[in-house]
């Protein structure tokens, strides 16, 4: 049975405030009812998970540094390579989890599943330091750390990466599914989903860096693990109460299979000549069970419409028997997915410098802090990774703000639903990081000038809050940048592969962590080279991190204009229509959850 559809609403004339066709199902495998599932009552279960995962992500990654040349002895270089190696795989793994996700578990299911490998880490890194076997080093015997507790550490810190891996494309994709794309009011809230995810995501992160990492200098390692532990299980348990509340998408198989299927059929077809007119290309007039969109042709990577050529009759004939024709005809649509995935390449190129710019609050600039002055009073100083809860203050004043008074004023100026394209909003973050590394260059050049000044070996007694413009300025631009690239990598994909789309996103993240490391040795070796001494000495008050940063606000913005010109260029998905084959719900409740 087809459901019809208006031509200008997109979504069925017949019960569409009543039922979500948009191909999602409910927990019991029914078409869901728009009233009882989805929307906010949704997204709020899983916007409490990902406050308590960040929570605890944080907790651990902002104070890593401090406790690889602390704890496990190790310089500066060093524990900032394992800390950018360490962030890198976990925001790389993401791509094995989304694919899972998309193609074979489902997004409920990989989340779970996820979150029980996370807590297993947790739990060993909490071992590592209650179980004597385990601990660093005997009491009172810390001359060297336990080779024994620097593997179990790295295993559970590794243990973690997979679990996260799974948990951040699959949680945050699943939440932007609580939103049906094709119902104006519930469209424009999911604008604002990645605004309030954001939001939770940074009040975990501050609790993460204050209470947390305060717990862990002040108290114990081990007391501040315990914390993180004990509320990952219960957002865990929270996450399943909503379980009837929310909106499933059925996994489709491998997403990557159609991409290749089109590759294939357009070098098979590389010697037609190009179709002069759209009657040529082959296009479905209901969508495939479970499709959600048709999308519009466009002339760009033109040499991949040939896949979509109707050479015969036959063709039209056996398609039907898709394991004969899916390798030599595809849709327009499928073939216009290939185009979007293929677009993204360049953007997500052009997002690895600023990427790389973004990585230095989680490592130098906390090691900056550890230097200076952080006493509040004369019995309470914060630890040197509590400084970075400025960033958070920063983004979660940014989201706020644009949110609520930037949006609503921008799409009155503009006459657009959006207000400002994803790709401006991302441009805009760019530019905000590279002042705020301009102002890190100038800041670690006064702390520099003040420890010559006052001859002091330990340490400069500058206060740690002059490094709080810098935060703040990368708080700013982290809450245009990083929400409008999860934004852009969900929206811009394939319907088949959201939770790859948010992978790619953290990807850009891990990618540019690795980077970051390769750069550190290269500058290393060349400044060794040239001037006899390295900008990344043992001791960070003999290192020149403000050359570094002068070097990354260079590079940024010189990228800032490639990415000015890549977005000028950049054309977005256009739907055609949607279509849903009712047949392809089980409308009796007989069903499985996805």
């Amino acid at each position: 049975m087809e459901i019809e559809f208006d031509e200008q609403r997109s979504t069925p004339k017949a019960d569409r405030e009543t039922w979500v066709y948009d191909s999602s199902v409910d927990y019991k495998g029914r078409i869901p009812l728009r009233a009882s599932t989805g929307v906010w009552k949704a997204a709020f279960f899983i916007i409490a998970i990902e406050f308590s995962e960040r929570l605890s992500y944080f907790g651990i990654a902002t104070n890593l540094i401090s406790y690889l040349t602390e704890v496990l002895d190790q310089d500066l270089k060093t524990a900032a390579k394992n800390v950018n190696y360490w962030l890198g795989l976990t925001t790389i793994m993401p791509l094995l989890g989304g694919f899972v996700a998309d193609a074979y578990l489902g997004r409920f299911k990989t989340v779970l599943v996820s979150s029980v490998v996370y807590l297993l880490g947790l739990g060993l890194l909490t071992m590592s330091h209650f179980v004597p076997s385990l601990k660093s080093c005997e009491e009172d015997q810390c001359q060297r750390p336990r080779k024994v507790h620097e593997i179990v550490f790295f295993v559970a810190m590794y243990m973690i990466s997979v679990g996260t891996g799974g948990h951040k494309p699959s949680l945050e994709s699943f939440g932007a599914d609580q939103f049906d794309d094709a119902h104006p009011v519930e469209r424009k809230q999911r604008m604002s989903y990645f605004n309030w995810w954001s939001f939770g995501l940074c009040s975990g992160l501050v609790l993460g860096v204050t209470v947390v990492v305060y717990v862990q200098d002040f108290v114990s390692w081990g007391g501040g693990d315990v914390i993180i532990i004990a509320v990952m299980a219960v957002s865990t348990v929270i996450f399943l109460i909503g379980r009837p509340f929310y909106r499933y998408r059925v996994p489709k198989g491998n997403p990557l299979t159609p991409m290749a299927q089109v590759l294939v059929a357009a070098f098979v077809k590389r010697r037609l000549p190009h179709p002069s007119n759209l009657a040529q290309l082959y296009e479905v007039h209901i969508a495939e069970r479970g499709s959600r969109s048709l999308l519009d042709h466009t002339n760009k990577l033109r040499f991949l419409d040939k896949a979509a050529i109707v050479e015969n009759d036959k063709d039209l004939q056996t398609q039907s028997n898709k394991k004969e024709t899916s390798w030599r005809l595809a849709t327009v649509t499928k073939v216009e997915e290939v185009k979007l995935v293929v677009s993204m390449v360049p953007i997500w190129l052009g997002c690895l410098v600023f990427g790389i710019c973004a990585n230095q609050t989680a490592t130098f600039f906390i090691k900056q802090a550890s230097t200076m002055d952080r006493k509040l009073t004369n019995h309470f100083t914060i630890p040197p990774a509590t400084i970075y809860a400025l960033a958070a203050v920063g983004m979660l004043i940014t989201v706020t703000i644009y949110d609520k008074l930037l949006i609503p004023y921008l799409r009155r100026a503009t006459g657009t639903e959006r207000g400002i394209s994803i790709l401006q909003r991302i441009g805009i973050g760019m530019a905000v990081v590279t002042v705020g590394l301009i102002c890190a260059a100038l800041m670690e050049k006064k702390r520099l000038n003040s420890l010559e000044t006052e001859k002091v070996a330990e340490g400069s007694t500058m206060s740690v809050f002059w490094l709080a413009p810098q935060f703040l300025i990368f708080g700013i631009g982290d809450g245009f940048a990083l929400v409008g690239l999860q934004e852009y990598f969900y929206d811009q994909v394939p319907e088949t592969m959201r939770s790859l789309g948010i992978a790619f996103y953290l990807s850009v993240i891990g990618a540019s962590n690795f980077l970051t490391s390769l750069l550190i040795t290269m500058v290393d070796h060349v400044t060794k080279e040239i001037g006899g001494s390295s900008w990344f000495a043992k001791d960070l008050n003999n290192s020149r991190l403000d050359n570094f940063y002068w070097l990354l606000a260079a590079m940024g913005g010189i990228n800032l204009c490639i990415f000015t010109f890549l977005a000028s260029k950049y054309s977005y998905k256009n739907v055609e229509k949607r279509v849903v084959d009712a047949d392809s719900y089980d409308c009796d409740g007989v069903g499985a959850i996805p």
